[in-house]
């Protein structure tokens, strides 16, 4: 059932020239790189509690999927049947394992975590879209089944409802933050451990190998290995950097976007910089670092320096 209702979307693609094509890809694309602008925005200009929840829960639904997606080990639809054809350059950003849709587990817990936050019931409904337009476009594209994105989705919501419970647990027991922190980054780092050194299939077709374990484990460096370097910022942010949002003000807001335009180029550039420097296991968890130490250390001192105010962190 799955695979004919891809056939049938291939066959609507077709049908009108892949008209809709490149919004979809557009759609996927900004899934996946400049949509963690949304919570950092929020972080430094808006509401820092509610931009940290955001991140948190964008975090911990990485670390599920490199978890559940290098357990399962579910091959792509086209690798399934041959008749499923990718749309476009879908493909490209569609390797690896299938089940569940990485872009849908990222979408979900920042669009969601919008949604929850958001007063206006008008912003909500818009960020709720975005969720379900977000997976229909794994769909639409080919390179996801529904059951991909369905589970994808019901994990992110998870993951928002894991973080809510974990902010509000600190914010009961703030003399366990210290020990909150080592037990957060713990289990990305054994996450890492789990997923480098677990076994993998290694089905060949025409003597080629259909999905490279080590190819994989490297995402998972960065997805997973990313709480690690979240734990250390938010402690050093709690201990010493204190950062409270600038509000929306004149110079929040340029400072906030300011940052943003050199976050955008990190998230462009850097990796492939990092990749290239320590290796692609390394380079991604390195890039981890250097995003989670901007965003919670760096920028707001540099935010606490052009607006001199009552920081209470």
């Amino acid at each position: 059932m799955d695979i004919e209702y891809l056939l049938f979307l291939q066959d609507f693609r077709n049908g009108i020239n892949d008209a809709l094509t490149p919004f979809m890809e557009w759609i996927s694309y900004f899934g996946i790189r400049n949509i963690i602008l949304l919570p950092v925005f929020v972080y430094w200009c808006l509401d820092k509690r509610k931009g940290l929840f955001i991140l948190v829960s964008w975090k911990i639904s990485q670390t599920i999927n490199a978890m559940v997606k290098l357990t399962a080990c579910v091959y792509r639809p086209w690798i399934r049947d041959a008749r499923i054809l990718p749309a476009g350059d879908a493909i490209k950003t569609a390797g690896g394992y299938s089940f569940p849709s990485g872009h849908t587990m990222m979408a979900t817990p920042i669009y969601g975590g919008l949604a929850y936050i958001t007063k206006n019931n008008f912003a909500t409904a818009f960020w709720i879209l975005l969720i379900l337009i977000t997976m229909f476009s794994r769909n639409y594209l080919g390179v996801h089944t529904p059951q991909d994105v369905i589970v994808g989705f019901v994990l992110g919501i998870a993951s928002i409802y894991i973080a809510k419970k974990f902010l509000d647990y600190l914010d009961r027991k703030p003399e366990k933050f210290g020990l909150s922190m080592i037990i957060f980054g713990l289990i990305g780092a054994l996450t890492l451990v789990y997923v480098t050194y677990k076994p993998y299939p290694k089905d060949y077709i025409d003597g080629k190998l259909l999905v490279d374990p080590v190819s994989m484990t490297r995402d998972a460096w960065g997805d997973a290995g990313g709480l690690v370097p979240l734990a250390i910022a938010w402690y050093i942010d709690r201990r010493w950097i204190k950062f409270t949002e600038t509000g929306v003000n004149v110079k929040g807001v340029i400072l906030s976007v300011i940052g943003l335009v050199i976050l955008a180029c990190m998230v462009e550039y850097l990796k492939v910089m990092l990749n290239n420097a320590f290796g692609p296991h390394a380079g991604k968890l390195a890039y981890q670092f250097v995003f989670f130490f901007f965003v919670m250390i760096l920028w707001p001192i540099v935010i606490k320096l052009f607006t001199p105010r009552k920081q209470e962190g």
